[in-house]
């Protein structure tokens, strides 16, 4: 059982309003990826929120994959998000996926790969590169579960995956999804006209 934990909890203050509620072709992208993961071998799909959440709230889906999470403390950053998204993870989940709202091109048949490679080889964790970039989504084995929770949210969790590099697998991808992020306007439509189609 794999457990995914979709961040849309940022301030958002760069892009100017809540970045999962960037539009494209009448979809939000917290719509489009929402409809990935439902698609994908995720068992469950935890959607964090902490800034404007009652904006992002009638966004989401009504599927019985989706569990909605409320982070009080998100001004803390994303790894206090993370860690309120995994608190809620099922006991049966051997893995944890990391997916931030504002990645939402990576497609079903990359995460996918990514869970079959992880359930095969079993490393602490699975890192997608698309050439010669890092990218998402991150997948953390349970073993992890304690360190994961306590974690300082100063720390990032790339600091944490650095941590462990030498305990860390990487799985080569032509999927330029697991790597297209945006902060502002202008990066959003360069990454949506990169996006795999």
């Amino acid at each position: 059982m794999f457990s995914c934990i979709l961040l849309a909890a940022g301030e958002n203050s760069r892009f100017g309003y809540p970045k999962g509620l960037a539009t494209a072709q009448n979809r939000t992208v917290v719509q489009h990826i929402q409809e990935t993961l439902v698609n994908s071998q995720i068992n469950e799909i935890i959607v964090v929120l902490g800034a404007q959440k009652e904006k992002i709230e009638p966004h989401l889906l009504k599927h019985k994959k989706l569990i909605i999470v409320h982070n009080k403390d998100h001004k803390l950053g994303q790894t206090s998000s993370f860690k309120a998204g995994i608190k809620q993870a099922s006991i049966k989940a051997k893995g944890f996926l990391l997916m931030p709202v504002d990645c939402p091109w990576i497609t079903t048949a990359t995460i996918n790969s990514l869970l079959e490679h992880f359930t095969k080889t079993k490393p602490l964790i699975l890192v997608p590169k698309y050439k010669d970039r890092n990218g998402h989504p991150p997948i953390f084995h349970k073993k992890l579960l304690p360190e994961l929770l306590n974690l300082d949210t100063s720390v990032g969790v790339n600091s944490f995956i650095h941590a462990h590099q030498n305990k860390t697998e990487f799985l080569s991808t032509d999927d330029i999804g697991t790597v297209l992020t945006f902060n502002t306007q202008e990066e959003f439509q360069k990454a949506w006209e990169q996006r795999p189609t």
